[in-house]
């Protein structure tokens, strides 16, 4: 009998700490979605910003391990820093996040965008590769892998890869002319040749 009821308790407990676990991860993606709209970072003053990500941070520090949801948590704590424009500190939660959960394509996208702004394009087009590597369906992946190698100013492979972006999402063709990363290589013969829509 009282082997029963310490295995309900123990049970319950477990059942609580899980539900725990989930509230936190749900309130801090609360916080950093009120950063984001249609998917995209707006840009509020780095006040708010940083306020939302600290809210966001305190959520995710209430917990000690996340169990099976470690890898989410630390994409969420990379995405907090990333939001203050602390792009060095998101970089370790983010890797973290990366061998955790390999096939979480935000998560390179996330990497190659603070590489990116830590002046470092080669570790930027580094973690893009990986992540084709485990997810070759999703043109973002090539699509920024193409605006890496533009501004690493290699014509080939920022063609190449824009290329297999308008195969697999046509409407990528839309972005190209607002896209500042192309401005090292857009007037390489090879790259106006990739985007002439032949009809």
């Amino acid at each position: 009998m009282l082997a029963d009821l310490a295995e309900k308790a123990e049970a319950s407990v477990l059942k609580q700490r899980q539900i725990l676990k989930q509230q936190s991860l749900r309130e801090a993606e609360g916080y950093l979605e009120l950063l984001h709209l249609n998917g995209a970072i707006i840009h509020p003053s780095l006040s708010v910003r940083e306020f939302l990500a600290h809210q966001a941070l305190a959520a995710l520090n209430r917990i000690d391990d996340f169990g099976s949801w470690s890898g989410y948590s630390y994409f969420l704590r990379g995405q907090a820093f990333r939001a203050m424009d602390r792009f060095q500190d998101a970089l370790e939660p983010l890797k973290k996040a990366a061998e955790l959960e390999r096939e979480h394509v935000s998560t390179w996208l996330s990497l190659g965008w603070c590489y990116k702004r830590c002046g470092r394009i080669d570790l930027a087009i580094e973690s893009l590769e990986e992540g084709l590597a485990v997810a070759p369906q999703h043109a973002i992946l090539y699509y920024n892998l193409a605006c890496y190698w533009s501004l690493a100013r290699h014509v080939q492979h920022a063609v190449a890869y824009l290329s297999r972006a308008f195969d697999l999402d046509p409407h990528y063709r839309d972005m190209v002319p607002q896209e500042t990363d192309f401005d090292p290589i857009r007037q390489h013969p090879h790259f106006q040749a990739v985007n002439t829509v032949v009809v």
